[in-house]
């Protein structure tokens, strides 16, 4: 081979190692570069601006005083977040470390199936070689990753039985959070089974050190109850659970206070668990516990959405209607009530069926007693809503059998007997329809009567005693005008509507005047009235006539606020034209600022005179006349 070719092979060589030897410097300055740029803008973003920031390769030198320890570390963390935490080299100083207060030490312990996590802040003095042999002897040597940091300050006096505490707790639990400070540790676990639940936290709970806080968050899962079970007992030994379930842990609360409400002294222990057959299972135990009490003994068992109710020994049989009826109307959709009232002794009365219907003076009306069928209530609770307001009817009553096949229209009939009273009360039994209560009706005795004997025919029996009271007759009871008139000043004779000085506007304490003026007004109807306003003298006459008549239509306006129908009153001023007192006196000026309701009445109207009547008094003075004339003539004569 000839010298040449040697030495342009040589030159190539030499000139692609010069040509890596440059690359990887570039390369390298571009990673310093990176770093260190990534690095500035995070701890920038931080407000860190006191941290200095330089790369030596693939370390990243953090340089510069720390306003405190804490700033030390959290810088030390945030760099750790941008290039891997090994190339982090800490070289910062901290600012006045003697004056500075210690840090707050802690750890976060996390234990799973992967392994174990340290993470946080421990004194320098802690020995970290003898804690992971103490955690790996806890824990059979679970794999630890120790992302710890340390401080060299003073460690607090119940720190190391803090954590002492914390890793021998960790043993006992395989999936856990540990939370670690001086003064408090708090533990978040799962467990499998209650019983397993309650034994860790009274272990755990016996076995904390002193002066240090101890907060426990185990939970284990629910058991799935089937059936769903609740059976609650009145009996000699008082009241008491044999068997308690619950949804959640409100509904646990809410059963065990009606529990208490009903009698039970003790604290019952009550699952929460699955399997619940509604969301309102809670609502449904605490109706039936109630009406257990009311019975005043029993017991009520659910098994899902069965409930069976069994009342004591000599419960009368209205008492055990009104009770069950009760309770089949306020159950929630998907529950079934079964109740059994025990037999009476063999020697007691046959007991009569009865249907109730009971109408308030404020026109509440209460269905109670028995009725044959699901849909006979349905009916009849839909026929009374038609016959009262929506609102206000209440069905209590409960499905029974053996009742008469005429049962359902007899009830029927007694509801609508029940619409001509005021108040009152309808029963019904097999042989008899009673109507007892009283009417603003003056025919309503009558008219009942009639109605049922129409219905129910001759041969049936059934009682009425309505009495008519003038004050519930809805035309009877309105007032006269005159009294209407008086009442509105009786109103006003020991109290006043004021206004404010020189205004229309109606003080603070004549709202409850207005109010007692309305009340007045909606009673009397439609009255044709005016409301004329008056004031002093003082002042100009035309300013006085505006003010007064604006402050008639300010209580015109307060009338109509309160629904009060206006259309027949008239709002008129008055001025100081009608004063009542001695306008030169203070006392009088006040007498004088005033508002009065006083009738309207018609205009008397001349009566004009009728063709019949013009034609009688042309007849009276012809008769006078002829009269007159035959006078006359006789007078000659003689």
């Amino acid at each position: 081979m000839r010298l040449s070719s040697v030495f342009t092979i040589a030159a190539t060589f030499l000139g692609a190692a010069v040509t890596c030897v440059v690359a990887a410097g570039f390369a390298v300055s571009a990673i310093e570069d990176g770093s260190r740029h990534a690095v500035r803008d995070r701890l920038d973003g931080e407000g860190m601006h006191w941290a200095e920031v330089h790369t030596d390769g693939l370390q990243v030198f953090l340089a510069g005083t720390a306003p405190t320890e804490a700033k030390r570390f959290k810088a030390l963390s945030l760099a750790g977040t941008v290039v891997d935490a090994a190339r982090v080299i800490d070289q910062m100083l901290v600012e006045d470390a003697a004056d500075i207060a210690p840090p707050k030490f802690a750890i976060e312990i996390l234990r799973n199936e992967s392994g174990i996590s340290l993470i946080g802040l421990v004194p320098a003095a802690t020995d970290r070689e003898q804690l992971l042999a103490d955690i790996g002897s806890a824990t059979n040597d679970a794999a630890v990753a120790d992302l710890l940091d340390a401080a060299d300050y003073p460690t607090p006096e119940t720190w190391p039985d803090a954590l002492l505490y914390a890793v021998r707790a960790l043993g006992q639990l395989p999936r856990s959070k540990i939370s670690v400070s001086a003064e408090r540790v708090e533990i978040t676990t799962m467990v499998d089974s209650v019983e397993a639940q309650r034994r860790i936290e009274t272990d755990l709970a016996r076995r904390a050190p002193e002066n240090v806080r101890l907060a426990l968050n185990i939970s284990a899962p629910r058991p799935v109850i089937t059936p769903f079970t609740l059976r609650f007992v009145i009996d000699e030994g008082g009241a008491r659970f044999d068997a308690c379930s619950a949804d959640t842990e409100e509904a646990r609360e809410r059963i065990l206070r009606a529990a208490g409400q009903a009698g039970m002294q003790a604290r019952a222990d009550c699952v929460v668990g699955m399997g619940v057959p509604s969301p309102h299972w809670a609502q449904a135990a605490e109706l039936a516990i109630a009406a257990v009490a009311e019975l005043g003994g029993g017991n009520v068992t659910f098994a899902d959405a069965d409930v069976a109710l069994w009342a004591p020994h000599g419960t009368g049989q209205r008492v055990f209607d009104d009770v069950v009826g009760r309770l089949e109307a306020d159950l929630p959709e998907v529950f079934s009530l079964s109740a059994t009232l025990p037999p009476p002794p063999a020697d007691a009365a046959p007991v009569v069926p009865e249907f109730i219907a009971t109408l308030s003076p404020e026109g509440q009306v209460l269905l109670r007693g028995r009725v044959g069928s699901e849909q006979t209530r349905t009916t009849v609770a839909s026929f009374a809503k038609a016959r009262f307001a929506s609102d206000a009817v209440h069905v209590t009553a409960r499905v029974a059998e053996g009742l008469p096949g005429d049962w359902p229209m007899r009830v029927l009939l007694g509801v609508e007997a029940l619409s001509y009273l005021s108040s009152g009360v309808v029963t019904v039994t097999p042989d008899r329809l009673s109507v007892e209560g009283n009417t603003g009706r003056e025919r309503a005795s009558s008219e009942i009567a009639q109605f049922l004997a129409d219905k129910l025919g001759g041969a049936e029996q059934f009682a009425i005693n309505v009495a008519y009271k003038e004050q519930l007759d809805p035309v009877a009871s309105v007032p006269t005008p005159e009294e209407c008139v008086a009442r509105i000043a009786e109103v006003q004779s020991g109290r006043k509507i004021n206004f404010e000085p020189g205004s229309a506007t109606i003080d603070g304490q004549g709202a409850e005047i207005m109010d007692d003026i309305a009340d007045i007004l909606r009673e009397c109807g439609e009255i044709r009235m005016e409301i004329g306003g008056h004031t002093d003298s003082q002042g100009r006459e035309e300013m006085n006539a505006q003010l007064s008549l604006d402050r008639a239509r300010t209580v015109l306006n307060e009338l109509r606020l309160r629904r009060v129908l206006t259309s027949a009153l008239e709002a008129r001023g008055y001025g100081e034209s009608q004063p009542i007192a001695d306008n030169d006196t203070e006392e009088g000026r006040e007498t004088n600022r005033r508002i009065e309701f006083r009738l309207i009445r018609p205009e008397p109207v001349a009566e004009k005179e009728t063709g019949l009547e013009s034609l009688e008094e042309q007849v009276e003075e012809g008769t006078e006349q002829s009269e007159d004339a035959q006078d006359q003539t006789t007078n000659e004569q003689n």
